[in-house]
């Protein structure tokens, strides 16, 4: 009879990194002292400014992309609705595996009811924020050619008329997707990385894009990226872990 060594006999340690609960450590606090530190530099450094100021003065100090057909209509307006009918999709598929008890489907009912949740969710957070915070848009702003002067995120904007520049709304349905990578995680982790790219490709473009339009300085970007990272994150540690990895092909 073989006798089993120590070694034998302890369980193998758990790989956190492909867990349908990723750790904390490197997926919320890693990203949260980026997001601080780049933002440090972009709004308080100005960082923001020197990134619009090359833009408005290539297109010749004014905004000549802001009503472009590849920028406003291709990009604006025809990414938002794309993202919108592959969210719609994502819904019927999470009701569909609702639905259906045979093999796959059924097991991938939490995977995407967090996918459709965490990509509704974001959008309405982003949204919700840019109302509260009521910061302009480059194109508002005196210094690109509007009317109004600059104020800071925790600055006062009593007396002034408020917009809605911060974070990012556009862009947040490109990032929205980002909640793939999170999926991923708990289908099939090999996807992660291709499908973390899916998000960031899609929200770096709608950014891209309205940033040449005037719409938004580059911290309104990140700031998109942060939320919409962070809300598939908790969204997914929702769910027993035991039910997310029971998707895993």
């Amino acid at each position: 009879m073989k006798l089993l060594s120590a070694s034998e006999l302890t369980p193998a340690p758990r790989d956190e990194s492909f867990s349908p609960h990723p750790p904390l450590a490197t997926h919320l606090w890693l990203p949260l002292a980026i997001s601080l530190i780049l933002s440090a530099w972009l709004m308080a450094g100005g960082g923001d400014q020197w990134f619009a100021d090359a833009i408005y003065h290539a297109q010749g100090s004014h905004w000549q992309l802001k009503s472009a057909w590849f920028t406003s209509g291709l990009i604006h307006r025809g990414g938002k609705w794309l993202s919108a009918l592959a969210a719609l999709w994502v819904v019927g598929a999470a009701i569909n595996a609702w639905r259906r008890s045979d093999g796959s489907r059924w097991a991938q009912r939490w995977p995407l009811t967090m996918l459709a949740a965490s990509i509704a969710m974001s959008t309405v957070l982003v949204s919700r924020l840019k109302h509260l915070t009521g910061m302009d848009c480059p194109w508002d702003l005196s210094r690109y050619g509007g009317h109004q002067p600059y104020y800071g995120l925790f600055e006062s904007r009593q007396g002034l008329t408020a917009s809605g520049c911060f974070p990012a709304g556009h862009a947040s349905a490109g990032y929205a997707w980002v909640a793939l990578y999170f999926f991923a995680l708990a289908v099939k982790p090999q996807w992660r990385l291709p499908a973390l790219a899916i998000g960031l490709v899609a929200g770096l473009v709608f950014g891209v894009a309205q940033q040449l339009r005037g719409a938004h300085f580059v911290s309104h970007d990140l700031w998109t990226l942060f939320v919409c990272w962070t809300v598939p994150l908790l969204m997914f540690r929702l769910v027993p872990r035991a039910n997310l990895a029971e998707a895993r092909a």
